[in-house]
């Protein structure tokens, strides 16, 4: 896995960021300290002023993008009532292509909640409920929690709501034979990648989040009213079994997409996780936000998404920006960049090590526990021992 933000790194910028963040650990003197924290400011000050460049939204692009996202998923499904009776497969196909324009569609949704994609908020907040309807996710509950995600990614002391699960060695150690068990099947390729974005998507977002206000709770039944009247419509036109099949395709080859889109952008070996004081903005938007450099074909659809580092230095830039953004300064050259081969690694990224500052694989973890287990004689060891070098 690609990562240029290890130990060594020669990017000035991000290394004035990096000398700081973990003063607990630092042997340096008041004026040395002193003096990488002015780098450390003069560094945040420059990527201020380059991604402000970039945060203003185009009407002209935003509207093409409606148009040639929604407009080309309206047309495949208006394609796929004619070749219902031409061939299944061919129907099939059509639909899992129709999961791809649903990613799209769900990164104009993203850019709608934060309020970035047009300059008018009611435009945004109009598109972002018709695509919310779409990809089955509710626009102001999600836009809220996934604000969350934001202010705190990569933050140790703040996990729970709109990321990832993500234990640290000693809390897994830590942890009851149960709990171990419920997060390894959590994070096993299948439920990760496959059950729980259709549990998410399909399910889980149908209800509300007890901690949100009353008009995140509306958003919610406000989306499911808007799916009932969009399902009716379908079925009055294709039929219930038509309409399941290829609804059921297209919402899962877009919630998987998804769901692997977000885990691979912040789940990866050398990503960035810190604990309170010790945890830094712009460290967790450079260090903890991969490049994702997908074939340009993806990229299309995924709407851009993978330089998400830029995305997390400033969600107020719109999708349609952040490539030129990446490429305006050379400060992004060495941020963590993934190729699509390369991503494959992160399924194995479990626990975050605390001591080597990475996540590892619950392979790497049993190794490491014996290769430090003590050398007890035979005679000596007690009947138990192999149960406790297997767990």
């Amino acid at each position: 896995m690609k990562s240029n933000l290890a130990p060594g790194n020669n990017s000035p910028s991000l290394r004035a960021m990096d000398s700081t963040f973990n003063p607990g650990t630092d042997s340096r003197s008041g004026s040395e300290r002193m003096a990488e924290k002015q780098k450390r400011r003069e560094a945040v000050r420059k990527w201020k002023s380059v991604v402000a460049n970039f945060q203003t939204p185009v009407r002209w692009k935003a509207n093409w993008q409606v148009f040639n996202t929604i407009g080309g998923y309206v047309a495949l499904w208006l394609l796929m009532s004619w070749t219902l009776t031409v061939s299944w497969w061919l129907t099939v196909s059509l639909a899992i292509l129709a999961g791809g324009f649903l990613v799209r569609a769900f990164i104009i949704f993203h850019d709608c909640g934060h309020g970035s994609f047009y300059k008018s908020r009611k435009a945004n907040n109009f598109w972002g409920y018709i695509t919310g309807v779409l990809t089955f996710t509710p626009y102001q509950l999600w836009t809220w929690e996934h604000s969350i995600h934001h202010q705190h990614s990569g933050d140790l002391e703040h996990r729970g709501i709109g990321d990832v699960w993500t234990l640290t060695v000693k809390e897994y150690e830590d942890s009851p034979r149960w709990r171990k068990f419920y997060y390894r099947l959590l994070r096993s390729p299948v439920v990760m990648f496959f059950l729980v974005p259709i549990f998410l998507f399909v399910f889980l977002q149908r209800f509300t989040n007890p901690k949100a206000c009353s008009s995140k709770r509306i958003s919610v039944w406000c989306t499911n009213l808007g799916l009932i009247a969009m399902s009716w419509g379908l079925i009055e036109i294709f039929g219930f079994i038509p309409w399941l099949i290829i609804q059921s395709t297209s919402i899962t080859v877009a919630a998987c997409s998804g769901v692997w889109l977000f885990y691979v952008q912040h789940q990866f070996e050398d990503t960035y996780w810190a604990c309170g004081d010790d945890w830094d903005y712009t460290a967790a938007a450079l260090q903890g936000s991969s490049f994702y450099k997908l074939p340009k074909i993806l990229q299309w659809f995924s709407g851009n998404i993978g330089f998400h580092h830029i995305h997390h230095l400033s969600p107020k830039i719109p999708n349609y920006h952040l490539e030129k953004c990446h490429y305006s300064d050379s400060m992004f050259a060495n941020v963590p960049t993934l190729s699509l081969r390369e991503s494959l690694k992160s399924i194995s990224c479990h626990l975050w090590d605390e001591e080597s500052k990475k996540l590892i694989s619950f392979r790497k973890l049993k190794r490491m526990n014996e290769s430090v287990a003590p050398d007890i004689p035979a005679n000596e060891a007690p009947e138990t021992w192999p149960e406790i070098i297997a767990e």
